[in-house]
């Protein structure tokens, strides 16, 4: 039962990396890969010599991710939190679907209904802001508010499905605690914060190690999306500057360079993380 799985992991996750090696050399297409020649670290010292956009774009990456860590992460624990304490059930179910939906769309669907609601002529959110008598505002073609959207819009779409776990790990905690903190007079409040974060603290640890992994995972697909030459300046991030540098213009191996520095510098991450994590007493993933 297991073949067909480590068949999938081997061909599409472990086979690729036999790639990595364009990384050290000038690839040329009609040699292939074990024909072009070495270029050793070129290709890196390129990345921070500051003759390209390297730099402001790992900065985006940087603090587009740090924004989905700060307002994201969170997000699906206070919502989980807030459909527990719920107690009219179909309403408690229609809510949750609700939120579960956008997780279902593809970000080219949704990516047309932003920019739809979100049209500074025709868009619902800006007919509601001029009502209150404020301007319109450009949110996806506007340095100062298309990393906010970004962050915003990616809430919508994940913070219903987040919940899921969060909610199975509210469902393991022992009823008989919270009957015992009633007896003894503690508040919603206090048996929120003596009994359910408690009990929720592995799952988040656990979830932010995870995330942490992936700092430098700002969104591909939402970026590329919802982004135009307008915003690239705070809005490029690594992985749509390897896209468009090595698809569009066939740098193979310099962007073969930037994604492996990503991928080395996340698992820096995440080590340090699962290490810190080890250290206060919590249970890391390795």
């Amino acid at each position: 039962m297991l073949v067909p799985a480590l068949l999938w992991y081997g061909v599409f996750y472990y086979g690729p990396l036999y790639g990595i090696q364009l990384a050290f050399k000038n690839y040329r297409i009609f040699d292939g890969i074990t024909g072009s020649p070495w270029a050793g670290l070129e290709h890196f010292r390129r990345m921070f010599s500051g003759s390209n956009d390297f730099p402001d774009i790992l900065r985006n990456t940087i603090v587009i991710s740090f924004y989905h860590l700060a307002f994201g992460f969170p997000a699906p624990l206070v919502l989980a939190l807030l459909f527990n304490e719920l107690r009219i059930k179909w309403f408690k179910r229609v809510t949750q679907s609700i939120t579960y939906l956008p997780h279902f769309l593809s970000w080219v669907v949704l990516s047309g209904l932003l920019v739809t609601f979100l049209s500074p002529t025709q868009g619902i959110v800006n007919y509601v802001l001029q009502g209150i008598g404020i301007d319109p505002i450009y949110f996806l073609g506007e340095k100062a508010y298309f990393r906010f959207t970004l962050v915003m819009s990616s809430m919508w779409k994940e913070v219903g499905w987040g919940t899921i776990v969060y909610m199975a790990a509210l469902a393991g905690i022992d009823p008989n605690l919270y009957e015992a903190a009633r007896v003894d007079g503690a508040s919603r409040w206090r048996q929120t914060l003596n009994i359910t974060l408690p009990g929720l603290l592995p799952v988040v640890v656990i979830l932010f190690l995870l995330r942490i992994g992936h700092l430098l995972d700002a969104g591909f697909d939402q970026v590329l999306n919802l982004y135009n030459p307008a915003v690239y300046e705070v809005g490029d991030i690594l992985d749509t500057y390897v896209y468009r540098v090595g698809i569009n213009q066939m740098d193979y191996s310099f962007t073969t360079a930037v994604g492996l520095f990503k991928n080395v510098v996340g698992f820096g991450f995440l080590v340090i993380a699962n290490f810190v994590v080890k250290r206060t007493g919590q249970e890391g993933i390795f």
